[in-house]
């Protein structure tokens, strides 16, 4: 079972979820970038360990009555597998055929320009590449990196 700091470790490496402090200690990450009204992605993580993710509209999980799976004995792999698919039920992104050719099961970002032009952010192979379409466009060697340049250039995260 994964302690209380490494599920924190976990969750907050998702750079899509806001944490928010709630009582006794407990944590809930909000996902603003649903596409439903449903915008808490986990909730009460409490020090023992306990917490809750939402699986309300993935098939593969035991849910409660609000869609929430218990987390308490996930493994990192199964953690990061669940957060990322509820990431994704709740996007108003559906990839493409080539864009999931490109990204896979890696982690990704999508920006966009005033513009409305889109380049998407891929980690893959302990580097962060930027995509316009199919096409590499550049490659860094650290999130904040790619992250600056982005900015520099205009663009903000989705």
């Amino acid at each position: 079972m994964l302690t209380y700091n490494e599920k924190l470790s976990i969750i907050e490496s998702f750079s899509e979820l806001e944490r928010k402090n709630v009582s006794l200690g407990r944590v809930n990450f909000q996902f603003e970038g649903s596409i439903s009204d449903k915008k808490n992605i986990v909730y009460h993580l409490h020090p023992n360990g306990n917490g809750f993710v939402y699986a309300g509209q993935l098939d593969n999980y035991d849910t409660d009555e609000k869609g929430m799976v218990n987390i308490r004995d996930f493994s990192e792999d199964q953690l990061r597998k669940l957060l990322k698919q509820s990431i994704q039920s709740l996007s108003s992104v559906e990839k493409t055929a080539a864009e999931e050719a490109i990204i896979g099961d890696s982690k990704e970002e999508r920006w966009v320009d005033s513009e409305n032009n889109a380049l998407i952010l891929v980690e893959e192979n302990e580097s962060w590449n930027i995509y316009f379409g199919l096409n590499l466009d550049a490659t860094f060697d650290t999130y904040e990196e790619a992250e600056a340049f982005l900015q520099e250039e205009g663009f903000t995260r989705k």
